[in-house]
C-alpha cells in the first residue's frame, strides 16, 4: 500500500473561523431645503368631515414607534406599548431598524471619534464647541430676577415642585441600588438658583426616574455651564473632581461614597452661592445650552406628563383629534432656521401637552402662545407649565413667558390677537382635515409680513387655479427634509415646509 493512501497519525488542529456579513450604517440626511412657490399637494388630507375639529399636535418628546420607514400617523394606544431605556419614563421611541457595526474609513469620522471620546472626559469642552455652532442673542437675559445669592431671605423658600420621590421612590416598589439598605437610601440634591434641595431615592424601577444618573447630569450640568473653568475644576476634575467620584461610586456599586460625594457637591455650590459666583455668571449668559433646556424639560415631563402617560392614547381616530410629536431636536433646528430671538412671539396651534410652548419659552427666551383642545393634553399641559416654573427658579433661569389656551384656536380670542403680533407660527397639521388646512390659510391672512409658518404639510395646493388658491397668493413656501428620529410616530426622515407670509 502506498504510503500516501495511509491515515496519518498526527492529527492537525484547524482553525475555524466565522465570517460575519456587514452592512454599512445608513448615514441620517442632512437638512435639505429648496424653494419653491408651489409644492406638491401632499397636505390636503382626505376627509370627509366638514365638522372635525382643530387638536393640538406635539405628544410626549419621545412616543415614537418605527413602520418600516412610514410616515403616516400611528395609533397613539400602540406607541404607548412600546417601552424605553432611555433616562425619560414612560416615553417609548422609535428604534433604528436593526444594523451590523460599520467601519469607517474616513479620516474626518476618525478625528471626530476622538473629539467625542475627549469631550467626554471634559464636558466643558464638547459643551463650547456645540454652543459655537448657535447664534448668539445679545438681548437674551437668562438669570431669573429671584436667584438665590445666599441671603437669609431665601434660605427657607420652599418651590411648588414635584420632587423626584414623589415619582420613584421604594413606596413606588423601587429597589435600593448601590447596596444601599432601605433606609439609606434618601438624599437631597442641590440646584445652582434656589436655597430648596429636590428630595431622591437612590432607586431603580421600570419606567422609573433613576436617582443615580439624574443627580450625575445635575451635577455635570452645574459645573459645565454654571462655572468657569477655575471655578469647575474641583467638580470636573478628571482624576479627583467630585463628578468623576460619583461616577465611580456609582460603577463599583459604592453607595455610601456616593451620598459623601454628593454632600461635598451640596456644599460646595452652597458656598459658590453665597459667594455670589452662580449669580454673577448667570448674568453674562446670553443664552440656554440646549443640553440643558431637553433635560430640564424631561425632567418637567417625568413628573407630570409620564405618570399619566396612558391618557394621550385617547383620541378620535378619522379626525383632527390625532396626536403626534415634533421632537426636541426638530424644534431647535426649526428655532434656528426661522431666526426665532428672545424680542419675539412664537406661536403653536395645537400644542398638546405643552412641550414646543415651554421648549421656545427656555430655549429662546421668547413670548411663546399654544392652544389645544383635547381635554387630556390640557390638563397636562398646565401640570406642566407649573412644574416649569418651578424648576426655571430652581435652575436660575429666567424663560420667556408662557401662554396656554384652550379650545378650537379658530375661535379663541387670545390666540386670534397673538397671531397678528407672531413670528414664528408652528402647525403640526401631518393628520390635518383639508377643511382645517383650508381655515388655516383664512387665519393666515391676518398675519404680518414676514412671519414664518412651519408645518408638516404644505398649504399650497397643486389641484387649485391659481387665482383661486389664497395660500399661493400669501405664501412664499420652502420645502425642506428632515432626518431620521425627528418625529413621535416615526423613525423615519419625512418633509416639512416653512411659509413666508408675503
Amino acid at each position: 500500500m502506498s504510503i500516501f493512501n495511509q491515515k496519518s497519525k498526527f492529527k492537525v488542529k484547524t482553525e475555524t473561523r466565522t465570517v460575519k456579513k456587514t452592512l454599512p450604517e445608513k448615514l441620517k440626511p442632512k437638512p435639505t431645503s429648496t424653494s419653491t412657490s408651489r409644492i406638491p399637494s401632499s397636505s390636503a388630507r382626505a376627509s370627509p368631515s366638514s365638522n372635525s375639529t382643530p387638536r393640538a399636535s406635539p405628544l410626549p418628546p419621545s412616543a415614537r414607534k418605527p413602520q418600516n420607514g412610514s410616515s403616516r400617523y400611528l395609533d397613539p394606544s400602540s406607541a404607548l406599548k412600546s417601552s424605553s431605556t432611555s433616562s425619560s419614563r414612560k416615553r417609548p421611541r422609535a428604534s433604528h431598524s436593526p444594523a451590523s457595526p460599520s467601519f469607517d474609513s474616513d479620516s474626518d469620522d476618525d478625528s471626530a471619534s476622538d473629539d467625542d471620546w475627549q469631550d467626554q472626559l471634559d464636558p466643558r469642552k464638547r459643551l463650547k464647541r456645540l454652543e459655537q455652532q448657535r447664534r448668539h442673542d445679545p438681548n437674551r437675559r437668562v438669570r431669573h430676577p429671584k436667584v438665590w445669592k445666599g441671603d437669609k431671605g431665601g434660605e427657607s423658600e420652599l418651590l411648588p415642585i414635584i420632587h423626584a420621590v414623589e415619582v420613584a421612590s421604594l413606596s413606588e416598589k423601587c429597589q435600593p441600588v448601590m447596596g444601599l439598605s432601605r433606609d439609606e437610601v434618601g438624599v437631597r440634591l442641590r440646584y445652582p438658583g434656589s436655597n430648596h434641595r429636590e428630595k431622591y431615592e437612590l432607586v431603580k424601577g421600570k419606567d422609573k426616574i433613576e436617582g443615580a444618573q439624574d443627580i450625575l447630569t445635575v451635577v455635570r450640568h452645574v459645573a459645565s455651564i454654571y462655572l468657569s473653568e477655575e471655578e469647575a475644576r474641583p467638580f470636573l476634575d478628571q482624576n479627583s473632581g467630585i463628578y468623576r467620584r460619583l461616577e465611580r461610586c456609582k460603577n463599583l456599586n459604592d453607595g455610601k461614597g456616593f451620598k459623601a460625594a454628593l454632600k461635598e457637591y451640596s456644599e460646595s455650590l452652597c458656598a459658590l452661592q453665597r459667594k455670589g459666583v452662580i449669580a454673577k455668571n448667570l448674568e453674562s449668559m446670553r443664552g440656554v445650552p440646549q443640553e440643558l433646556v431637553s433635560f430640564i424639560l424631561d425632567q418637567v415631563y417625568d413628573r407630570t406628563v409620564a405618570p399619566k402617560v396612558e391618557l394621550l392614547a385617547k383620541y378620535e381616530n378619522g379626525t383632527d383629534n390625532v396626536y403626534g410629536e415634533l421632537l426636541h431636536p426638530f424644534i431647535s433646528d426649526i428655532f434656528e432656521r426661522t431666526q426665532l430671538t428672545s424680542d419675539m412671539v412664537f406661536v403653536d396651534l395645537g400644542s398638546g401637552v405643552g412641550n414646543v410652548v415651554l421648549q421656545a419659552a427656555l430655549e429662546i427666551g421668547c413670548e411663546s402662545w399654544g392652544c389645544e383642545m383635547m381635554e387630556n393634553a390640557c390638563n397636562l399641559a398646565d401640570a406642566q407649565k407649573k412644574e416649569f416654573s418651578a424648576r426655571c427658579r430652581l435652575w436660575g433661569i429666567a424663560s420667556g413667558k408662557v401662554y396656554l389656551e384652550r379650545g378650537d384656536f379658530r375661535k379663541n380670542e387670545p390666540i386670534l390677537e397673538s397671531l397678528k403680533r407672531a413670528d414664528v407660527v408652528l402647525v403640526n397639521n401631518q393628520a390635518f382635515t383639508s377643511q382645517l388646512n383650508d381655515n388655516l390659510v383664512n387665519m393666515f391672512l391676518d398675519l404680518k409680513i414676514g412671519c414664518k409658518i412651519v408645518s408638516l404639510k404644505t398649504f399650497v395646493h397643486d389641484n387649485k387655479l391659481a387665482e383661486n388658491d389664497v395660500a399661493s397668493s400669501i405664501l412664499d413656501v420652502e420645502h425642506l427634509t428632515y432626518p431620521e428620529e425627528y418625529v413621535s410616530w416615526t423613525g423615519a426622515a419625512g418633509t416639512y415646509c416653512i411659509s413666508t407670509r408675503k
